[in-house]
């Protein structure tokens, strides 16, 4: 009720200078308003040449002006503009505030939420810790994502009889956790979730209290891929013991940002996913996601929000490359391939990043490498047509 008072108020106020231009009478408008104008102007001038703006010469010519005007004003005598009756402006008076309200209600139905009450932020909080507490389960979860989920990949013939292999591999050593490690990682990519999950959890088994946040983390990842995306209780328990291991997980960070998000707390992701960003962790894959959401995120918080710099070697940097010997810049550069190279191979990356190792690996002459990371990336990037484009062509830049 007070809302609808307030606006009526703000309403009326608004109404206020139309109907008192509809209302006003006035017989007529005399001369005296334009002769009133030009006497001013005539002082003007005058202020004008004592403070030296003008000269007297151009003071004398603008007065003959303003003093033709004036005689012209007065020649024309007063002006009348007849007035509309009033009977027809109390009809226009009434249509525009008939056209202001009904239009103010109109927009206000389409676009606005009426009847729909204040929520403070206490009770949006609130709001949030209850759809927290009440989250579906993970068995609930994988059942309703179960019908949208897409289908796994079907890799190329090489990729497929590696995988072969990798799986008769691990049936054979079956206390193996290294390779249980990377059957989970490569089923996953290839969306063979049910499959990744088992091969997860033979590898938690294996490593008992040795488990580290990472094995915890792409667990967690396993399950919110099974659940469609969402971050279920127990996913987010995964999650937490990750972070408990290792706060600076990348993997786990974005998860847990996610989770707040889900539940309508963007202000706690925000938190989360700038801190990570200041403090340079969830590097690679982890890192260029949150950065991809980290607008929408910041909106949604109330934040302003600037993106790093982009990351690279900087002036001095440059400087100390150019003035090495061959040899040096060589193995500086292959210190760098190096670096990316296990990033990658830990904790993933952006196509940007794998273009730019095929590329680098390419012009080292490291072909059957650079070709065994290319089909690689084929792979991972086996459903998104523009990074595999932009790997496809640093490829072909280092002659592959």
């Amino acid at each position: 009720m007070l809302f609808w008072i307030v606006g009526l108020g703000i309403a009326t106020l608004g109404a206020v200078p139309v109907v008192l231009a509809i209302l006003r009478a006035e017989d007529g408008i005399g001369v005296e308003s334009d002769l009133s104008v030009y006497r001013d102007q005539m002082a003007e001038i005058d202020r004008d040449l004592t403070r030296g703006v003008l000269t007297e010469d151009e003071a004398e010519r603008t007065r003959a002006e303003v003093g033709r005007r004036l005689l012209e004003a007065d020649k024309r005598g007063p002006r009348s503009f007849s007035q509309a009756p009033k009977a027809a402006r109390i009809v226009a008076l009434v249509g525009v505030v008939l056209a202001v309200g009904a239009g103010g209600v109109a927009l206000y139905v389409t676009q606005g939420a009426p009847g729909y009450p204040d929520l403070p932020l206490r009770a949006r909080i609130a709001d949030a810790a209850d759809q927290r507490q009440n989250r579906i389960s993970q068995e609930q979860a994988e059942a309703q994502a179960a019908v949208s989920l897409p289908q796994p990949v079907q890799p190329a013939p090489e990729f497929a009889a590696l995988m072969d292999r990798l799986r008769a591999a691990v049936e054979q050593r079956p206390d193996d956790p290294q390779g249980f490690e990377l059957l989970a990682q490569n089923e996953l990519r290839l969306g063979r979730l049910k499959a990744a999950r088992a091969a997860q959890e033979r590898l938690l088994d294996l490593r008992g209290d040795d488990v580290t946040a990472d094995d915890l983390a792409f667990m967690g990842e396993i399950f919110v891929s099974q659940a469609g995306g969402l971050v279920t209780p127990q996913a987010e328990l995964l999650i937490d013991g990750a972070l408990n291991r290792d706060r600076n997980n990348g993997r786990a960070l974005y998860f847990k940002g996610l989770a707040a998000a889900q539940v309508g707390r963007f202000d706690v992701t925000f938190r989360i996913w700038s801190d990570a960003l200041q403090r340079g962790v969830g590097e690679g894959a982890w890192r260029e996601t949150i950065l991809a959401q980290m607008p929408d995120v910041a909106r949604r918080a109330g934040q302003d929000y600037t993106p790093p710099a982009p990351r690279g070697p900087d002036a001095v940097d440059m400087q100390a490359a150019a003035d090495m010997d061959p040899e040096a810049r060589e193995q500086m550069i292959r210190g760098m391939v190096e670096g990316l190279s296990q990033r990658l191979a830990t904790d993933g990356g952006a196509a940007p990043e794998w273009a730019q190792l095929i590329g680098a690996l390419g012009v080292l002459g490291e072909t059957e490498r650079a070709q065994a990371i290319l089909g690689e990336a084929r792979q991972v990037f086996a459903n998104q047509p523009d990074d595999l484009r932009l790997i496809e062509d640093a490829a072909q830049r280092g002659g592959l």
